[in-house]
Order: structure tokens, then C-alpha cells, then sequence
């Protein structure tokens, strides 16, 4: 009974709105180091944008978007999506409902009507924020971030926010939340472009650019805090595991 309480749109809105407000205090009690330093006037003229991370971040990213930039971001539908979508608001974030997915779940979890509502965002000027990888499959980026990419002619921008004094989560995706009076790194890495006439080679080779891009900003940013990144071994140990359940599959 206590967790359907949780569920209802009064708990999600006092939910969200503590969010919200305790992000804000995190923010103002760190003093952040951005790399590059220019990197909010520089991507002026690309906007809109879309800003990819890794899983882990989604509760920490708000803090790289200047208010000057309209933006929205992708939220699950299920789970803890109602609360994070109320404290998106809270920080001037907009929220499409919806989450990335492999085959048959694309439509049970909304993944392509997000997807239509995210192309018609970013013409509209707005800014995109979404996770690369998808739910189970931690630091490996799924195609649909380039496809994104593709389909809206935006170019995709790899960041990492950072705090030295945080909570590490031992959840699938090393989920981390900042904690007030310390320091912090916000990281944002070169820019991937995917034309739309691109083939499937060449989205592949953006999705490892990608990949690539994203290890590079969360390793500077943990550098920075002075810190290891708990996720930086994901990848390798989801694909070790796949490869071992294969190799145990009958011929």
C-alpha cells in the first residue's frame, strides 16, 4: 500500500519538487570546473543540441544546461520517471515521456512516439537530453541517439558532470547523486555529426565515436574531482557476461 501511495500524482509532485530542490542546493554549495571553458558560447551557433549521457548521470545532468538554453529531456514512463519528469520542470527541463528499448519493447515503453516527439522538439528550437545507453546495457550506446542525430540533422555533444562528493548507488547503471559544499567537474565533449543520408557503417562508426566520447568526458571529470569512476568497467563486464551465455548456448 505504501508503494501504490508513492505512484499517485500528489507523492510524484512532493517527490519531484524535493528533487528539484535539493538539486538546486547541490549546485549552488559546488564550485564547478567546465571544460572547456568557452564551451557555452562555442555551441551557440549548433543549437539545437543533443546532449548525450551515460545512465548513471541522468540525475546530475541538469546541472550543464545554462538557462539561456531551452531544453528537454527523455523520461521513462515507469518506475521513477513521474518524479523526475516533476523535477525536470522544477529546473526549467521539459520531459517527453518515453524510453530507448530493443525490439518488441520499442512500443510497450513509448520508445518511438518519443522518438517523433524529440525530432519535432528539436525543430522547434529545443535543446535534447538523453541517456546513450539503455536500461540493462550500462555504458553501451544504443542506435537510437545517432538515429536521433540523423534524422534531426542536430549534432551530439558528449558530457559528464561530476561531483567529489557524491553517492555512488551499487544499481545497475553506478547511478550517482552530488552532495552539497564540495567540488565539481562539468565536461562536454567534441561534437559527432551523423548526416542524413548516412549508412548503417557510418551510424555504426558514430555509436563507437560516441562511446568513445562519453568514456573520455567521465574520465577527465572523475580525474578532475580527484576520484575512479564506479562504471568505468560496465561495458566490458556486459559483454564478457553475453559472450559467456552464448558460449553456453547449444550449437
Amino acid at each position: 500500500m505504501g508503494f501504490s501511495i508513492l505512484k499517485t500524482r500528489v507523492a510524484q509532485e512532493a517527490l519531484g519538487r524535493l528533487l528539484a530542490g535539493y538539486l538546486r542546493l547541490v549546485r549552488r554549495t559546488n564550485r564547478f570546473v567546465v571544460e572547456p571553458a568557452d564551451i557555452y558560447e562555442r555551441v551557440r551557433p549548433e543549437l539545437p543540441l543533443i546532449i548525450a549521457m551515460w545512465h548513471g548521470q541522468h540525475i546530475m545532468i541538469p546541472f550543464s544546461r545554462p538557462d539561456w538554453m531551452p531544453a528537454c529531456s527523455l523520461v521513462s514512463r515507469h518506475g521513477d520517471g513521474g518524479f523526475n519528469a516533476v523535477a525536470l520542470r522544477e529546473l526549467g527541463i521539459g520531459a517527453i515521456r518515453g524510453s530507448g528499448a530493443l525490439g518488441k519493447k520499442v512500443r510497450e515503453k513509448g520508445g518511438a512516439s518519443a522518438f517523433l516527439a524529440m525530432v519535432r522538439r528539436l525543430a522547434a528550437g529545443e535543446t535534447m537530453v538523453l541517456t546513450a545507453d539503455i536500461p540493462k546495457r550500462a555504458r553501451i550506446a544504443g542506435p537510437g541517439i545517432i538515429q536521433l542525430a540523423r534524422a534531426s540533422g542536430r549534432p551530439v555533444h558528449p558530457i559528464a558532470v561530476v561531483t567529489s562528493r557524491r553517492i555512488d548507488f551499487k544499481s545497475w547503471d553506478r547511478a550517482s547523486i552530488g552532495l552539497p559544499f564540495g567540488h565539481g567537474a562539468i565536461i562536454v565533449g567534441e561534437a559527432i555529426h551523423v548526416a542524413r543520408d548516412a549508412d548503417e557503417a557510418t551510424c555504426e562508426a558514430a555509436r563507437l565515436a560516441l562511446e568513445a566520447g562519453l568514456d573520455a568526458v567521465h574520465a577527465r571529470a572523475y580525474e578532475i574531482v580527484g576520484a575512479q569512476d564506479p562504471g568505468a568497467g560496465l561495458r566490458q563486464a556486459f559483454l564478457a557476461s553475453s559472450n559467456s551465455v552464448h558460449k553456453d548456448l547449444p550449437a
